[in-house]
């Protein structure tokens, strides 16, 4: 009756339309159910007497019948329309990726054909359960419901499909259980189920799918064992069993039969138990398998290893022993071989490499021995050669120097010796070279100059000799440059200097002589000098100053003369060392306390207010002291006299006198200028510049002229109520982290105290406040793109310290634009690490959390139905900060009803375009950048954990944005691309 009744109304408003045929009467009904804001439906009309040249429709070539709708990224929105499948010849229909909403009504698909072949309703914004009905489209070969928000159950009906082959349901809100019936579906080749919340075992039923080709069930929660009746799938190609919480063995009768599979993945579960030897043997199709990030134990299978189709093996992250089998290098496709962070040992197969197509070779955390296979790169492949943290032995095999393919090299933490092949030094592609902490000699080849993509140069802890080359100079893309404690001789080549992207220059404990080159000022990126035991001389580079990024500079144990530049006041040190070398004169005021006293020691000519430090003050003060000796006995009544008088009118103040006195146990980061009791003094409500869930917030002037920022933490009686970790408190987790960490990006924690109730920590002052304060209260018009770009940049590679420079690493948990702080020249700052999160071994890369941690509107969505998150979550979090600086907007608003600034973004992007989505305020010439940042930040906020890229690859990414531009200006060449997977993260990142 309902669709009479449009029919009805069709027939009443356009009378045109009888000319249209029963099947565009159809379709004009189903344009009626939908919303069109773009107008992709325009041509939907009663102009022609078939709907065969409308847009997205196809018709028979012979019949004129519709056979196909076919309408994804449509913006289309509204409930499903109903009337959309019912031409009787319709074999085809997608909708992905449009706005379509609602429950589905289980009578829906009731009077759609029975010829329907392909449903597509992926990408939309469907809810509530998955009809039953929908197995009654009988002729149904591919259900396609993925990307909804559907809940519930699988339908048990779906085991009555009779010709499916097809069934995807991943991302969606699944959190039943995995219909048993779906064993019943003979006809299956693809079973999607990937990303859903089941919390149930895997159903043995669905080892009866015997023409299954592809089961893919990662981040599904899943639970117990691995069925044994898996056996049954003899055609499966592809299994992945990833992210989920299965136990015990991989059994062996289940892999036994599986005589055609290609991929198997058992990624990050808690298996445990060892792997099948003969399991592996029927095996003839195998070409990649993955069970890394596990509990196996035992040693790698003979068998899995002899397989010749093999083309990639993955175990890293397990508890393997023994050796690896010679049978690896049987096979001549094998293309990629992951085994890090086991107990394996014993020597590599020596030919390794030499007959296959090898590109990543990660066996870095084992026990590995021997040499090094001179075949490795046999294929002329060989992309990523890790095999740090090992017992190698011998020297690097000269054919290496030939491996013009290679990208990424870390033999750190060997036993190499012998000189690096000139080869090896030069390779072109190469953009990581790390050889730290092993017995290689011989000197630094000129022939580096080729490796002109270098960015990271690490041959730290060596036993290298010779100077360092000019060719250095040439390395315009070098970033670091460590070779400390070797022993290269020579001056520092003055063409270092031309490093502009050099951020890291560590070359102490070496022999070096001769002074600083000039125009190291030209070094801008520069933030951490090391030249420490050197035989360096000259005076200290007055250029050093102007170095604004630099909070490292360590000159001590040289032969430096002169005296100590003023301009190094102008520096925001976190360590400064100048001890023991032959510097005179005053020291800056800055500089001139007890507190940097380390700093200058072994400098004898050094005057200032330092005792001990300045030889002619020392011996006149002593002399004065002997000459006024009696006077202390002159004084003595009378110091006692007025010390009686002040403790009576300050015993009425006794208790705030003992407080104070409590306070006084401080803990100190950094050289400081200052003492705890000015500090104190200045806590009054006048100095109040913030106040937010964990205390206030003071700006503190100090009498040195430096200002600082004090938080008070609240008192236990009025955090009873907030939410806070159960394991530490947010003072304590605070000092934790900020007190051992260092970067240019994160906030500077100078000290702290805590004494009873009271807890106050004392940062670096931040002038221009936090990146919230400034883009959504106060002056917006200060934010320019090229500062917001810069902002998000400074704050990505903060994160990018926590994530993968740390160790072990941190998880801040609360990343949001009021915890971006900004300096005076607008450079951000990471900061309030009081729910931040050290991740507690390799293996643990994803942990329990125990209460759910971070601010609404940047709370990543997998908080909905677990708590076991990983650094995945900061990254969702600085999705919305970045949506935040190209938008302008906050992550909450009553604009956006029930949505966030996430959803928001989406829904406009979808409704109005781009233009409706970025900031008005910001200049349109910078059009191209703003929207590659965008697509950045939406990839960051993508619902799916695993789609989000790795914070080295978020900066990556922002860099990439300005490279291009100035690539195609002709100022710099194109910026290359790393590519650095998940597993390459955990288990090669030190």
């Amino acid at each position: 009756m309902v669709h009479l009744f449009h029919l009805l109304l069709l027939f009443l408003s356009l009378s045109h339309v009888l000319s249209l045929n029963q099947d565009g009467l159809f379709l004009m009904e189903a344009k009626l159910q939908l919303s069109d804001p773009t107008n992709s439906l325009s041509n939907w009309n009663h102009r022609d007497p078939t709907p065969c040249n409308w847009t997205g429709v196809t018709c028979h070539r012979i019949t004129g019948v519709v056979t196909a709708v076919n309408l994804p990224n449509s913006q289309l929105a509204g409930p499903f329309p109903t009337a959309l499948c019912r031409p009787p010849f319709l074999s085809y229909l997608s909708l992905n990726n449009n706005n379509l909403n609602s429950t589905i009504p289980s009578a829906a698909f009731s009077a759609c054909t029975r010829r329907l072949r392909h449903l597509d309703l992926s990408g939309n914004l469907f809810t509530g359960t998955i009809p039953e009905t929908l197995s009654g489209l009988t002729s149904l070969r591919r259900l396609d419901l993925s990307q909804n928000n559907f809940s519930g159950d699988i339908p048990a009906s779906f085991g009555q499909f009779q010709r499916l082959e097809s069934l995807v349901l991943v991302n969606n809100l699944l959190n039943g259980t995995i219909a048993s019936s779906l064993g019943n579906i003979s006809t299956l080749k693809e079973l999607h189920l990937a990303y859903n919340i089941f919390y149930h075992a895997i159903p043995s039923e669905l080892g009866n799918l015997t023409n299954l080709e592809d089961l893919w069930l990662a981040g599904s929660h899943l639970v117990g064992s691995i069925p044994v009746s898996l056996r049954g799938l003899v055609r499966l190609r592809n299994l992945d069993l990833s992210q989920n919480m299965l136990t015990g063995t991989i059994p062996e009768q289940a892999l036994s039969g599986l005589s055609s599979i290609v991929q198997i993945e058992l990624y990050q579960n808690s298996l445990s138990g060892e792997l099948p030897g003969a399991g592996f043997s029927n095996l003839t199709r195998l070409e990649l398998f993955d069970a890394s990030a596990n509990e196996l134990t035992g040693t790698i299978p003979d068998q899995l290893c002899r397989l010749k189709t093999l083309v990639s093996l993955n175990l890293d992250l397990n508890f393997l022993e023994g050796s690896l089998p010679e049978n690896i290098t049987v096979s001549e496709s094998l293309y990629e071989l992951k085994l890090f962070n086991n107990s394996l040992s014993g020597p590599l197969p020596s030919a390794l490499g030499k007959n296959s197509r090898l590109v990543m070779l990660d066996i870095s955390f084992n026990q590995f021995s021997g040499e090094i296979p001179a075949g490795l790169c046999g294929g002329g492949r060989l992309e990523q050669l890790l095999l740090m943290y090992n017992s190698f032995s011998g020297e690097i095999p000269e054919s290496l120097g030939n491996c013009k393919s290679l990208l990424r090299v870390r033999l750190r933490n060997n036993n190499l010796s012998g000189v690096v092949p000139d080869g090896f030094w030069g390779l072109p592609r190469l953009y990581y070279l790390e050889l730290v902490e092993n017995s290689l000699s011989g000197p630094v080849s000129n022939a580096i100059s080729g490796a002109y993509n270098l960015s990271s140069l690490l041959i730290s802890r060596n036993k290298f000799s010779g100077s360092i080359p000019d060719a250095i100079g040439s390395l315009n893309c070098l970033e670091q440059f460590d070779a400390s404690h070797n022993s290269l001789t020579g001056r520092i080549p003055t063409s270092v200097v031309k490093l502009r992207q050099l951020d890291r220059l560590i070359l102490s404990d070496n022999k070096l002589s001769g002074e600083i080159p000039g125009g190291i000022g030209n070094m801008t990126m520069l933030n951490e000098l090391d030249l420490a035991n050197n035989g360096l001389d000259g005076n200290i580079p007055r250029e050093l100053g102007t170095l604004k990024v630099l909070n490292y500079l360590d000159l001590s144990g040289n032969a430096f003369s002169g005296e100590i530049p003023n301009e190094l006041a102008n520096l925001k040190l976190n360590l400064l060392n100048l001890s023991n070398n032959f510097l005179s004169g005053p020291i800056p005021h800055i500089y001139d306390n007890a507190n940097y006293r380390d700093s200058f020691v072994g400098n004898p000519d050094l005057c200032g207010e330092l005792r001990g430090l300045c030889r002619s003050s020392d011996e006149s003060k002593n002399s004065k002291y002997a000459r006024s000796f009696w006077l202390i006995f002159v004084f003595a009544g009378i110091v006692l006299i007025i010390g009686v008088v002040w403790f009576y009118f300050k015993f009425r103040n006794l208790k705030k006198m003992k407080t104070v006195l409590n306070m006084s146990k401080w803990m100190s980061f950094h050289k400081l200028g200052f003492s705890e009791f000015e500090i104190l003094k200045f806590l009054s409500e006048d100095n109040v510049i913030g106040s937010g869930s964990s205390g206030k917030v003071y700006k503190v002037g100090l009498s040195n002229g430096e200002v600082v920022a004090v938080k008070k933490l609240w008192g236990a009686d009025k955090m009873q109520n907030r939410s806070v970790d159960t394991e530490k408190d947010g003072f304590e987790i605070e000092v934790e982290t900020l007190g051992k960490i260092r970067h240019k990006n994160i906030v500077r924690l100078l000290c702290c105290c805590k004494s009873g109730d009271s807890k106050l920590l004392v940062y670096e002052y931040m002038p221009n406040g936090s990146l919230a304060d400034l883009l959504h209260y106060r002056k917006k018009s200060l934010l320019d793109w090229p500062t917001r770009y810069k902002i998000a940049i400074d704050a990505a590679e903060g994160l990018c310290y926590l994530h993968h420079d740390c160790v072990p690493p941190i998880v801040h948990r609360d990343v949001k634009s009021s915890n971006i702080l900004l300096d005076g020249e607008f450079g951000a700052k990471v900061a309030d690490f009081g729910v931040a999160k050290i991740v507690k071994g390799v293996s643990q890369g994803e942990e329990s959390m125990s209460v759910i941690a971070g601010s609404y509107g940047y709370i990543a969505p997998e908080y909905a139905y677990t708590v076991r998150v990983n650094e995945k979550s900061d990254i969702y979090s600085f999705g919305v900060v970045i949506l935040e600086l190209v938008t302008g907007r906050p992550p909450l608003d009553p604009e956006y009803g029930e949505n966030d600034l996430v959803k928001w973004v989406y829904l406009t992007l979808d409704e109005k375009g781009q233009d409706q989505v970025i900031d008005p305020t910001l200049d349109l010439k910078y059009g191209e950048e703003i929207n590659k940042v965008l697509s950045l930040g939406l990839l960051c906020t993508s619902p799916l954990p695993i789609n989000r890229p790795s914070m080295r690859r978020v900066v990556k990414m922002l860099h990439e944005v300005t490279s291009v531009r100035k690539s195609r200006s002709g100022n710099l060449s194109p910026y290359y691309q790393e590519e650095v997977s998940d597993n390459d993260n955990q288990g090669s990142i030190v």
